[in-house]
Formats: structure tokens, sequence, C-alpha cells
């Protein structure tokens, strides 16, 4: 995880109810409006810690090649990058994930809940359960779209956190309301 201001409550029981979101993409607004709307009716002081994954542009790019057919790659040429080239590609990442952390704590601070940020590098789900247990988090909330074959294998996120953390671990999709994630063919999960 990245760098962040010591936050002064972050371990004082009872201090608020901290939720943990650790999401894939930037928060949309039907996003924001789901987690206000999960706990309107909670008694304690909520407080968002919202983790956005850095995006490793290495690892992108080592995805991509391997996604090509056997055929494609042998009649491409390598890609090569020289050094300053990624690292200004790093920077560049780096900037726009701290732009869209920043982006996601305004927008839950607009709202009138609490929210800090993180933009995490490594593996997501270990920071997930770093940061739930530095806070003494309530409940984890886990945004990302649908990812049909690792949910089915259970390597996914959510599952992933299932079985490292002792709190209630929900998985909604990113950009879809409560009504399009419920199915009936709507939305982008939908069939």
């Amino acid at each position: 995880m990245t760098d962040h201001t010591p936050d002064p409550d972050a371990r004082r029981p009872g201090a608020s109810y901290d939720v943990v979101v650790l999401v894939e993409q930037p928060l949309s607004p039907t996003d924001v409006s789901n987690l206000v709307a999960l706990h309107e009716g909670v008694d304690e002081p909520v407080r968002y810690h919202v983790l956005l994954p850095v995006e490793d542009p290495a690892a992108r790019v080592e995805s991509a090649i391997g996604a090509l057919g056997t055929g494609e790659m042998l009649t491409s040429p390598p890609v090569l990058v020289d050094a300053e080239a990624a690292e200004e590609l790093r920077h560049d990442v780096r900037e726009r994930c701290d732009a869209d952390v920043a982006a996601a704590v305004a927008s839950l601070e607009g709202t009138g809940a609490r929210a800090v940020g993180l933009a995490v590098t490594g593996e997501p789900v270990d920071a997930l359960v770093r940061r739930a247990g530095e806070v003494d988090a309530r409940e984890v909330i886990v945004l990302t779209r649908p990812h049909v074959v690792a949910e089915l294998f259970h390597v996914d996120w959510t599952s992933r956190a299932r079985r490292k953390l002792g709190v209630p671990v929900l998985h909604l999709l990113e950009h879809e309301s409560f009504e399009e994630q419920a199915g009936d063919g709507e939305g982008i999960s939908g069939f």
C-alpha cells in the first residue's frame, strides 16, 4: 500500500463502523450510492477505506501477449520497451490511480460519509486483509466486474478474502445498481 497519513481513529474500538472496500475500477456514482445505501441504518459513524490496486503495466503487457495465439506470436516481432519509457508509464499509471482514489474519497465524502483511500501495490487481497486488520473492520466489500471463471473456481478476490477474514465479505458488481445486480436479464451481468 502507499504512504498515507496515519488515521487517529484507526485502532480505537467503537470510534466508527469501519468498512474496507476493495475496488477493481474507479468508483462510479452508482457504486457510491450503493455503498452508502448499504449503511443507512448503522448507528455508528461509518468510515470507508477504499483500496484501488495500481495497475501493473508490465503484467498487462505480459497478459496481452499471452492471450495471442501461437501462430500470431511466431510472426510478431518481440516488443521492446526502454527502461525510461517503462518508468514513465509506471509513473503515469500511479498518478492516474492516485487521482482515482482521491475522486472516490471525494465522492463518498460528498454524500456525508467519512472516507480514506489507498492506492495498493502488490497483491490486492493481501492489502485488503492487512487493512481490515489495521482498522478492525466490521465488514469488507469487494467491487469488481463479473469474473465468471474465477468465481466458479473460488479464486476471485471475494472468495479469497472470505477464506482469510473473520468478518462479512460482500461482493458487488461495479457500475450496476442493486436492481441490475439482481438479474432478470438487465445490466452487464444479466443474460
